[in-house]
């Protein structure tokens, strides 16, 4: 969704950034203890990381859920998100934000939207993502049709010849979870050692004595195609160098993370992350918050649950902010008429 310049701001009690999980899950927390909100995310969709990077991954960590996709959990969060209908601003990256005169923030986008909020919750991930792309002439051109960085669907590579390039977890993980659907797989990788989970390393190492799948020692040297269709890829190695029959190349470099204008908001940072105050997950700055993966503190775990919880403590100093002169009551979600009635309200929609 996109808005056009120049228009009236948008009020809102608090300004969520990022439509990953964490972001998603605070909606609707939002809207349990009665904030309005409104989330933004540079994305053309939500879902953030979980849908950019492994969105067929599954994901076993989750509460009663023992296993689902990223892409079945950010479904889920959305339906579980219906009862208070958050906006969702997508495509709009957060360029500035400042101070009013009246204590609350105002937002600009980079595509002229403006917010006024009392609080502004940061749930950016590891902000920005950028993958180390390859360093080929050819590449661009097969960027997207037989060339990518992640995996959209995995049904995309059903029946082709697959190489993976990469000795990370992704690569390791993706080269593993090919082997289903595709008629090769070949990982490819500069050196015999590899920097992923010991667990993952001991999978590959029995699908190549299983032949089914291979490993190519060396580094990747040309693309050989006709048009936008791969047909080859050169491997360049220590005695010569060998070609390989493909279809499709799956680049898996690694991600390089960037904070972009977050950075430069005067808010105090601690290893290229948001450090926070751990009995609200607010930031040196009164009314910004933090949560999930952009935020840093003592015994910090990086987990989609930990995010949550966060979120959830952020939202309750929020409401502060935004109602200053009202106690909020505390009411379990089991008895919540209100939110049990918008429950069975957006259901029967």
């Amino acid at each position: 969704m996109t808005s056009p310049a120049n228009t009236a701001p948008i009020i809102t009690d608090v300004l969520i950034i990022g439509a990953g999980p964490v972001g998603l899950f605070a909606a609707f927390e939002a809207g349990v203890i009665g904030l309005s909100c409104q989330i933004v995310d540079g994305i053309e969709r939500a879902g953030g990381q979980c849908i950019e990077l492994y969105p067929d991954k599954p994901i076993y960590d989750i509460p009663a859920i023992p296993m689902c996709t990223a892409r079945e959990l950010v479904d889920r969060l959305v339906e579980q998100c219906k009862p208070f209908s958050p906006p969702m601003h997508l495509g709009h990256r957060i360029e500035t934000v400042e101070r009013r005169d009246d204590g609350k923030w105002r937002a600009r986008t980079d595509k002229g939207l403006t917010f006024e909020a009392t609080a502004i919750l940061i749930s950016a991930g590891n902000g920005s993502f950028v993958p180390q792309r390859l360093q080929l002439p050819e590449a661009a051109l097969l960027e997207g049709h037989a060339l990518h960085y992640s995996v959209p669907r995995l049904a995309d590579f059903a029946g082709k010849k697959v190489v993976v390039a990469g000795g990370g977890d992704s690569a390791l993980d993706w080269a593993l979870e090919l082997r289903s659907v595709a008629q090769h797989v070949t990982l490819v990788h500069r050196r015999n050692g590899f920097s992923a989970a010991d667990s993952s390393v001991e999978k590959v190492r029995r699908a190549i004595e299983a032949r089914e799948m291979d490993f190519v020692l060396g580094m990747i040297a040309g693309l050989n195609a006709q048009g936008s269709a791969l047909e080859s890829i050169e491997i360049r190695q220590i005695d010569g160098s060998v070609s390989l029959a493909a279809d499709q190349l799956l680049v898996l470099y690694g991600l390089v993370s960037d904070l972009g204008p977050i950075a430069g908001w005067g808010i105090d940072m601690l290893g290229g992350r948001i450090a926070v105050d751990t009995s609200s997950y607010e930031s040196s700055v009164p009314g910004i918050f933090a949560a999930g993966d952009i935020a840093t503190y003592p015994n910090k775990q990086k987990l989609i649950l930990s995010g949550f919880h966060e979120a959830s403590l952020a939202l309750r100093k929020a409401y502060h902010y935004a109602y200053p002169d009202k106690k909020r009551v505390h009411i379990h979600s089991s008895y919540d008429a209100r939110l049990a009635e918008r429950v069975v309200a957006s259901h029967e929609a």
